[in-house]
Formats: C-alpha cells, sequence, structure tokens
C-alpha cells in the first residue's frame, strides 16, 4: 500500500473515531464516515471490504487508547497491586462513561465474534494486567477466574451507570463505592 494509501486508510479510521466519540456507534456507517473524509462512499470498501472490518480498525484504537491510559495510570507498579487495580478499576469506568460510543463499539458481539477485530492483540493484554494483579492479590485463588469476574462487575457498572439505574438504586453521586464493593467482593476486604 502506497504512503498516500495508508494516509487515506487512516484518515478514514480517525474520522470513524471521531464519528463515534462525537454522535455514539449508531453513526458509523460506510456512507457518513466516507462523507466526512471527503471520498467517495465506496472508497472505503478499497481498505476495508466489509463494515465490520473498517469498524474492527476503529474499535482497535479504542482498545489501544484504552490501554495506554491504563499502562500511564498504573506505572511501573510502585504502588500494591491492590490500589493499582483500584486505579485501572477507574480508568476502565472513566474511559467507559467519557467514550459511551467506542466503549460501545468495542464490545460488538458481532464485531468480537468475526475475528476481524483481532481480540488477542487488543484486548488480552489489558486483561493480562487484570490477571496479573489480581494473582498478587489473591495468590490463593484461579487469577484469570476472579479476575474475568471482576471484568465483569466493571462492565456492568459501567453500563449501569451509563444507563443512569445505579444512581436511581443506590443514591451513589459517583461509582467509587461501587467499585470499592467490587473489589471487595472478588478480592476480599481491603487490610487496614
Amino acid at each position: 500500500m502506497s504512503e498516500s494509501e495508508m494516509g487515506l486508510r487512516d484518515r478514514l479510521i480517525e474520522v470513524g473515531v471521531d464519528l463515534v466519540t462525537r454522535e455514539g456507534a449508531q453513526s458509523l456507517t460506510l456512507r457518513e464516515i466516507a462523507r466526512r473524509a471527503g471520498v467517495s462512499h465506496g472508497a472505503p470498501r478499497r481498505y476495508f471490504p466489509t463494515h465490520l472490518e473498517l469498524l474492527s480498525a476503529i474499535a482497535r484504537r479504542g482498545f489501544a487508547d484504552l490501554g495506554a491510559r491504563a499502562e500511564t495510570a498504573i506505572g511501573d507498579g510502585d504502588t500494591n497491586p491492590r490500589e493499582q487495580l483500584m486505579t485501572l478499576g477507574r480508568v476502565y469506568l472513566d474511559f467507559a462513561l467519557a467514550q459511551r460510543g467506542m466503549y460501545e463499539l468495542m464490545f460488538r458481539h458481532d464485531l468480537l465474534e468475526s475475528g476481524t477485530l483481532g481480540l488477542r492483540e487488543t484486548s488480552l493484554p489489558l486483561f493480562g494486567v487484570l490477571v496479573d494483579l489480581v494473582g498478587r492479590v489473591r495468590p490463593d485463588a484461579d487469577a484469570a477466574v476472579v479476575a474475568g469476574a471482576l471484568w465483569a462487575n466493571l462492565h456492568g457498572i459501567a453500563q449501569l451507570w451509563g444507563w443512569g439505574s445505579l444512581q436511581l438504586a443506590t443514591g451513589a453521586e459517583d461509582f467509587v463505592p461501587l467499585l470499592t464493593a467490587a473489589l471487595d467482593a472478588h478480592l476480599g476486604p481491603e487490610e487496614r
């Protein structure tokens, strides 16, 4: 692929990222992405033979962004693993709530099941960080299973908080008490 072709391919992805950030996942039509990129409605097919492949490329940017935020937040590991899990949970929930369209796209079943997203390269490294931290806090447990349950809990908090359901049900003004409760449920209460 020539440099100009790579430029257009990247521009299509960037337009998609901007569109999903501003208007949500439902706005990601090939026609709208092409229009905003200033190309014909058939041009994206040259680089992305299917709509799912373009959506997957956009979602990969979301996973990269979330991974970079998490890496920056937990740093070099100079805090204890439980504190790092709290930080990682906050980053995950902040991302999910601030980037709702991207978050929704990243976890679309049709993308995850299509094999075009490259799930191993995108989400599993961050899950590996979660497993490692859980294993350091709970060496007695199957870290992958506990991390999976914790991730499912975080995902549920993100969805229900985004819909306003948890605020209504719990009266909580922010998600931190729910995050703390999730960590306590999966890791045991924090020793003080």
